[in-house]
């Protein structure tokens, strides 16, 4: 007779991965454990089609492992399509680190998460994200060659944030002109939520376009810093999400736009850097679609980082990078029109966009 097993009830309700709501059919999930360094990381590998998984590090304070693990399942999805749609010969890939990155990270335990990349034998290839610098990039290197993002001294492109950021404000330049018919930012009324590296370069190119920006983020010292160094608006008012503004510019992390959040908003056009802005992408897409408000796909608009750090796998100079970067620009205006011709939201065009490129690939390899 067989012994019956009693299983916890929280570990019931789902399968640890496969049961994940945001399980898309990855390829790999890898749960990384050092006992010395406290490393606790969990690296998702969604879809090597195209080429290698790339997608950076992002090291957070998760309220627990659920939370991790849904983080990187989104992450290392959308990092493939990001990667496809901008054709780019790269799969999805993402990795999180558990924990503070301003009192947690150490060399040692970057190192040691270097050696579990350099497991993967190059199917994952690492890079720098949120709660990272390019000086981390640099210790991961020294394990392994499986990272991207390293400075320059060291042969690599540096921190990809300003190159985000320019495509990012590319996108938004293009949604401009599809909606308004006029990709002149001057006198438009831009909220950018979160002003870290890609949210301050943004909001450099916005005010010396003459755009009114107002800026919001958790860090009040670095919001003032901000506004005064850039001429900014520093938001003080009851609800963020009902400022009246024409573009809404969500840089920090994603979710954002969520049941709460999505009746609330008060602006014509949503084009940020955050990845996963829609907490739920068709649902939020649809209602973003029923009230007139034009979305910049976020996988598309802030494809610039993988754009630069692919430089240093393909071989192509800064300038290259940047050409590559202002295609968004084109990009985002071909799928807004798609959307529109194809009666679908701007997410489920660029989605469309992506799969058939990898569609195409797996004809091409008999797959």
């Amino acid at each position: 007779m067989i012994a019956e097993v009693t299983t916890p009830k929280e570990l019931q309700k789902m399968d640890p991965v496969f049961g994940q709501v945001s399980f898309d059919n990855h390829e790999q999930i890898v749960f990384c454990n050092d006992k010395d360094t406290g490393l606790k990381a969990i690296i998702g590998i969604h879809n090597t089609v195209l080429g290698p998984a790339l997608g950076g590090t992002r090291m957070w304070n998760y309220t627990n492992e659920w939370e991790a693990l849904n983080d990187v399942l989104r992450l290392s999805r959308g990092m493939t399509f990001k990667s496809a749609i901008t054709g780019l010969n790269l799969g999805g890939g993402k990795a999180v680190i558990i924990g503070d990155a301003k009192t947690q990270k150490t060399p040692e335990l970057m190192r040691k998460f270097g050696e579990f990349v350099h497991s993967l034998s190059g199917k994952y290839i690492t890079a720098e994200d949120v709660g990272m610098q390019t000086e981390d990039m640099d210790t991961v290197r020294d394990v392994t060659p499986y990272v991207t993002g390293i400075s320059e001294s060291r042969g690599g492109s540096g921190n990809p944030s300003p190159v985000t950021a320019f495509g990012v404000y590319m996108g938004m330049k293009a949604a401009a002109k599809f909606k308004y018919g006029s990709d002149v930012l001057a006198g438009k009324k831009v909220l950018v939520q979160g002003i870290g590296h890609v949210g301050e370069t943004l909001v450099d190119y916005l005010t010396k376009e003459g755009a009114i920006v107002t800026i919001a983020d958790i860090n009040e010292a670095r919001l003032n810093e901000m506004g005064a160094k850039y001429g900014a608006k520093v938001f003080n008012g009851p609800d963020l999400y009902s400022a009246e503004v024409d573009i809404y510019a969500p840089c920090a992390l994603g979710a954002t736009i969520n049941d709460e959040t999505i009746y609330k908003l008060n602006a014509s056009i949503v084009a940020g850097a955050a990845n996963n802005q829609l907490a739920n992408e068709n649902v939020h897409g649809k209602i973003l679609q029923e009230r007139g408000i034009l979305y910049a796909p976020d996988f598309l608009i802030n494809a610039g980082g993988i754009i630069n750090v692919y430089a240093e796998i393909a071989h192509y100079d800064k300038a290259e990078a940047m050409r590559r970067t202002e295609n968004i620009y084109n990009t985002t205006l071909e799928i807004l029109d798609f959307a529109v011709k194809n009666n679908m939201t701007t997410h489920q065009a660029a989605l469309t966009f992506a799969q058939n490129k990898i569609e195409q690939r797996k004809k091409e390899a008999g797959k």
